[in-house]
């Protein structure tokens, strides 16, 4: 069977996968999917998530419970040399190994993009994986418990206070999730108010939302500063060392979280490869998502889709030309790949990607949304539900959408969880405070002197407790006789004689007793 290997189980992998198993007749491929994770994330609800709307585990899809007829590899894919069609695989436990293929499939997705300002990487938190979503939801709800214990200052402030930077969908999203989010926590903490609280957006460009128009990006600006939410236009973050924020327009201020949402870049695994690349990092790649050198030339058996490649945007409308990098069009262009590689396999001809935006839609806090398709607008409540009724129905699978919905419906009745599990970053904290640990051991006693230790030390035995040469006398002050010589001289050859020392007056002490 021809060996399909798919690299990252993200939208663009796990769609392209899913449809495959439903495309393909069995044995007419062996497909594997090779991801560090091993689920996929719907990132459209990771602000929700942040903002205890949705559990963490409904949000992704775990890839073995629902790949059914594709082997799963949790292991980052290394390299790839399509000139011999091996990639390599290294897992986080073992020894890394070569893997031959004969179609590849590039999906490996879009990691953060940061720019080397002071304090970034130290202190700030981006929001493309559940893990993120989830610290960010406990880190405000401990903060809120720490800030609770404090009089009114700079430290109470600093834990109350929320950076956002990046006006995107997502960054406009986490923002209004958590303002809405906060909000509601001060009915739990009767000792704080909501001008105890300050949540700051800063945003480079002179508007939010570049997706929406203008009109309603304005109504969105609107409604936050309604909440108390400030937002930054036109204005750059200069350093964040130490959670101090220093921006352009020279405000300054302390945070204890800082979100960063200003834009994604392709996953640098796509360096370690062989394939051709655009100014941006990407896959170069054409509409039926063939990869294609820059003189137009098809890569053989290579693919590529999502956030990692360039795609050809054939209605026009997208930026530069190419396909935007979002949930929408990985999930599209997943469902078109699988198909063109089932074409192929079959000797059939291979479909150009073509999507038609069918609007934005964000939500902003219980309640609150935006909805736009071309010039039709929908905001507050009307836009919400259809955020919600869109992204429920498109959830992967009906496992998936039945967590999701009755997870809402629960919140509605008995409103959102608000224990927080910080302490998951250190799950023995609690076993290692009180776990028994052997007793040191107990110092040796001292042994009772016996009838002979407790006799006056003879001056030979002086002498060679210090290391003195010659031979063992009994001390003459005692009126003894010259004790024999020790063994070892008795085994020493002999030596010239020599005189025996003078004695002295009994009534004088030997030097040795001395």
């Amino acid at each position: 069977m021809p060996k399909i290997l798919i690299v990252g189980g993200g939208y663009a992998g796990f769609y392209t996968a899913w449809k495959l198993e439903k495309w393909l007749r069995k044995g007419e491929a062996d497909v594997t999917v090779v991801d560090p994770l091993p689920y996929m994330t719907y990132q459209p609800f990771l602000p929700e998530v942040a903002a205890g709307s949705i559990e963490p585990r409904h949000a992704v899809v775990a890839l073995r419970r629902h790949l059914k007829r594709t082997n799963v590899v949790t292991a980052k894919v290394t390299k790839v040399d399509h000139a011999s069609k091996t990639a390599t695989i290294t897992p986080e436990v073992g020894e890394a190994w070569e893997m031959e293929y004969d179609q590849i499939v590039m999906t490996a997705g879009a990691v953060s993009r940061t720019f080397p300002i002071p304090g970034v990487a130290d202190e700030a938190i981006g929001l493309k994986t559940i893990e993120e979503a989830q610290a960010i939801r406990d880190k405000l709800l401990t903060n809120f418990q720490k800030a609770a214990n404090l009089e009114a200052g700079p430290e109470r402030d600093r834990l109350l206070t929320v950076v956002v930077v990046g006006g995107g969908f997502a960054g406009i999203e986490i923002f209004a999730e958590l303002r809405s989010f906060a909000t509601d926590l001060l009915k739990n903490y009767p000792g704080l108010t909501i001008d105890d609280t300050s949540f700051h957006l800063v945003e480079a460009m002179g508007r939010i939302m570049p997706e929406v128009a203008l009109e309603t990006s304005h109504w969105v600006l609107k409604n936050l500063a309604e909440r108390q939410a400030i937002v930054h236009l036109d204005t750059q973050l200069q350093s964040a060392v130490g959670g101090k924020i220093e921006l352009s327009t020279g405000e300054s201020f302390e945070s204890d979280l800082i979100i960063w949402t200003a834009g994604v870049m392709a996953n640098p695994v796509v360096r370690n490869t062989d394939f051709p690349l655009e100014a941006r990092g990407r896959i170069t790649v054409q509409p039926d998502l063939r990869i294609v050198t820059e003189e137009g030339t098809v890569v053989p058996d290579a693919w590529a889709c999502g956030d990692v490649a360039a795609t050809p945007d054939l209605t026009g409308a997208g930026v530069g030309g190419f396909c935007v990098p979002n949930a929408q069009h990985a999930v599209r262009m997943g469902k078109q790949l699988a198909k063109n590689i089932t074409a192929v396999l079959r000797g059939e001809n291979t479909q150009d990607y073509r999507h038609d935006n069918l609007g934005a839609v964000a939500g902003l806090g219980l309640g609150i949304g935006v909805f736009q398709s071309g010039k039709f607008a929908l905001k507050g409540f009307p836009a919400w539900a259809a955020h919600r009724g869109y992204h429920g129905l498109a959830m992967p699978s009906w496992e998936r959408k039945i967590r999701v919905v009755s997870g809402w419906a629960n919140n509605a009745v008995l409103g959102r969880d608000i224990a927080s599990l910080d302490n998951v970053t250190q799950p023995r904290a609690a076993f290692e405070e009180f776990a028994s640990r052997p007793k040191p051991p107990a110092p040796a006693e001292p042994v009772a002197p016996t009838a002979a230790d407790e006799r006056p030390a003879t001056a030979p035995e002086i002498g060679k407790a210090a290391g003195e040469p010659g031979p063992a006398y009994a001390n003459p002050a005692d009126g003894e006789k010259a004790a024999e010589p020790v063994a070892a001289e008795k085994a020493a050859p002999k030596r010239a004689p020599r005189k025996p020392a003078a004695k002295k007056p009994a009534a004088e002490p030997a030097p040795a007793a001395e």
